[in-house]
């Protein structure tokens, strides 16, 4: 993780793990929250999703520590709102998957995942939560849209 923050404004929620932001003068950008995958928009869950990561941030100071770009170009980076790790926050309260293949990195985010699980919170209270990578390979987003 990036040792130095890039504090935003959050003037957007596309979705639960997708927000908008305005960093000082720079242009709007968009950012991707690191190593989870909330629902889509369209899924079980995904409203949910999304009004949560309003709750957390819309509006507020963003602290972003930046890991990458993705394939669509937005940033990806651990988020903190209000002191709150949004990751943590999304995964705890049973609103996002830890990608699979991030669980060795991110064992905070692994353990939380379980303790939802357990607690049947959120997408786990369904008998068979769909991830939404398997969403998404079921239901294919028309080209140029990004995700």
């Amino acid at each position: 993780m990036s040792a130095t923050a890039l504090i935003c404004l959050v003037i957007a929620v596309s979705d639960g793990d997708t927000l908008s932001v305005r960093c000082g003068a720079r242009r709007p950008e968009r950012v991707r929250i690191a190593a989870i995958d909330a629902p889509e928009s369209r899924q079980a869950f995904g409203k949910q999703a999304r009004e949560q990561l309003v709750r957390l941030c819309f509006r507020q100071r963003a602290e972003l520590y930046t890991l990458a770009r993705d394939m669509y170009g937005r940033r990806v980076a651990r988020v903190r709102c209000a002191g709150r790790d949004v990751a943590q926050a999304q995964v705890g309260a049973g609103l996002a998957w830890v990608y699979t293949r991030q669980t060795a990195k991110y064992r905070e985010l692994t353990a939380l995942q379980q303790r939802a699980q357990a607690a049947r919170l959120g997408l786990w209270s369904q008998k068979r939560p769909l991830a939404p990578w398997e969403y998404r390979r079921r239901h294919p987003i028309k080209a140029g849209n990004g995700r």
